[in-house]
């Protein structure tokens, strides 16, 4: 059965889960909304997203230092209750988040936050690129908004596939965590230093590793 964006907004309207989410709940239900709503309840992700909400004020700002001091991260990661915050858990959790900003290098949080002006250079770029390789001028404009919307998922955070587990995003992994604990979790913002950043030297493949030196 064909999973139209009427059903994907009616089933977000129903449980408050992100679109993503709803396409996939729907496309394991076959179309049937009341299963999709039941699967999505299932997976925690319907009362995560009505935990989103709420206020979380407590939390802890979690360091991770990569190979001897080449690349430091700093991240803040808020939840509701300072109980929480201490639990090995929930530190553990956010221990993982700051080892994959270290690995992927993330530019932004989220595709909100991305300034308009850095969408538009891109866009003239991909633009470019695309006529550069010969496609017909009808249908770049198609194949740019699908390469910005690939920019997103490369650069912002919650759009990237986690490291550990890349058949998860962020965004999901944060999801999964809220309704483990049952408290609203939200990441606030991060902070990555590389060693000699802007200089010209030898380019390392950091995600193999971070992964390594985390012995996965």
């Amino acid at each position: 059965m064909e999973i139209t964006a009427s059903m994907v907004k009616e089933l977000r309207e129903k449980t408050g889960a992100g679109m993503m989410d709803c396409k996939k709940a729907l496309n394991e239900a076959n179309g049937d909304m009341e299963r999709a709503v039941e699967i999505l309840r299932e997976k925690g992700i319907a009362s995560a997203a009505k935990k989103a909400g709420r206020i979380a004020a407590e939390g802890i700002v979690e360091s991770y230092i990569h190979g001897g001091g080449r690349i430091g991260v700093l991240v803040e990661v808020n939840c509701e209750t300072d109980f929480v915050a201490k639990t090995d858990e929930f530190r553990s959790f956010v221990r993982d988040i700051a080892m994959h900003i270290a690995a992927t290098n993330p530019r932004y949080l989220k595709r909100e936050e991305v300034p308009q002006e850095d969408i538009e250079k891109e866009r003239e770029i991909l633009k470019a690129q695309a006529l550069n390789e010969g496609k017909p001028e009808k249908i770049v404009e198609k194949m740019v908004e699908g390469r910005i919307d690939k920019f997103y998922k490369e650069n912002c955070l919650l759009e990237q596939p986690f490291v550990k587990d890349p058949d998860k995003t962020i965004e999901s992994l944060v999801k999964e965590q809220i309704a483990k604990i049952g408290e609203n979790i939200n990441i606030r913002r991060f902070m990555r230093y590389e060693l000699g950043e802007g200089l010209e030297k030898k380019v390392d493949n950091f995600v193999e590793e971070v992964m390594a030196q985390a012995k996965m």
